[in-house]
């Protein structure tokens, strides 16, 4: 079989966590948003909103109060990841694109995710490292939701679900570990 650079960019990715400070070019940029927008969408609803944070003090406060609020979530290991002082959610990426979708709309969570997906695989092919962070989205179950929804000036309606960090990579990325095994049955 021949050589497929999409097979190859997919088996490639990797999730970054270690950024280099300078910020990412805004070709690049759109680059990774069209490509978010690209993604497969329920009944082609296209419900998702993406915020891109590239101000270095707001995502400060939003790391603070996920932070937070995750240290106060029921799961263990949230809460140990949220009580971690030296924890920075976003990995210092100086580039973070907050996916939110709209409430109640058929699918609205696959939607997003498969956008996340053409996001991160836009930044490996860029050369760019990404990483999806799930974290972010405590800081809208916090004291400061509101607070945050009215400052990323999220549309009425919509809900953060996920986000990606985006950014310069600090070191090359490490190969892939092993796949596991037996995940595929045949009936043929």
């Amino acid at each position: 079989m021949a050589v497929n650079i999409v097979l190859e960019t997919i088996k490639k990715r990797r999730s970054i966590r270690s950024y280099r400070q300078e910020q990412i070019q805004e070709a690049e940029l759109q680059a990774i948003l069209e490509a978010g927008q690209y993604a497969p969408s329920a009944v082609n609803q296209q419900l998702w909103h993406f915020t891109v944070i590239q101000n270095a003090a707001l995502l400060a406060e939003l790391n603070t109060s996920a932070k937070e609020a995750a240290a106060r979530f029921e799961d263990e290991h949230v809460q140990k990841l949220g009580k971690n002082k030296r924890l920075n959610i976003f990995y210092g990426a100086p580039t973070v694109i907050l996916v939110s979708g709209r409430e109640g709309a058929l699918l609205v969570g696959a939607d997003c995710a498969a956008a996340v997906q053409n996001m991160l695989l836009a930044a490996e092919a860029l050369g760019l490292g990404a990483c999806w962070v799930n974290l972010t989205v405590f800081a809208f179950a916090g004291d400061k939701a509101s607070y945050f929804k009215q400052r990323l000036q999220l549309p009425e309606g919509y809900q953060p679900l996920y986000s990606v960090v985006a950014g310069y990579k600090k070191a090359a990325a490490v190969a892939a570990p092993v796949r596991k095994g037996k995940v595929v049955s045949y009936v043929r």
